[in-house]
């Protein structure tokens, strides 16, 4: 047997109803028949830039005066894991309590500020195959 020998799809009957489209009309839905609204969801306390930026200025404030109490690697790695452990307790009481828009500026940096602590600590474990926080 060829493909040949198939029919081709025709058509569908009338008044089938397509798969996917909308439903009938005439009561499928409550009072007026029809799709109902589509809901419209908007976030009732949004973040903006001001608080954000706060958030940013304050934690940078935050580590730069926690990094500079480090005297090398080691000091300066732990003052900073200090710093940001207190700053994500302080972004998860913003978050929960205060502005939303803070919380999110301190988390921001604070996650920035250990990253940078941390490549420095990966820098030079690899340069010199000694763990520099012990």
């Amino acid at each position: 047997m060829s493909w040949s020998s198939y029919p081709a799809a025709g058509p569908p009957p009338a008044g089938a109803p397509l798969a996917g489209g909308p439903p009938p009309a005439g009561g499928s839905y409550a009072a007026g028949g029809g799709l109902p609204p589509r809901p419209v969801y908007r976030e009732p306390h949004r973040i903006a830039a001001g608080p954000l930026m706060a958030g940013v200025g304050a934690t940078v404030v935050w580590f730069v005066l926690f990094g500079a109490l480090g005297r090398n690697l080691l000091t300066y790695t732990w003052w900073t894991v200090g710093a940001a452990v207190s700053a994500w307790v302080v972004a998860t009481f913003l978050a929960l309590f205060g502005d939303r828009g803070v919380a999110v500026g301190v988390a921001i940096v604070s996650s920035i500020g250990l990253s940078i602590a941390m490549g420095l600590t990966g820098a030079r474990w690899i340069t010199t195959n000694d763990w520099p926080l012990w």
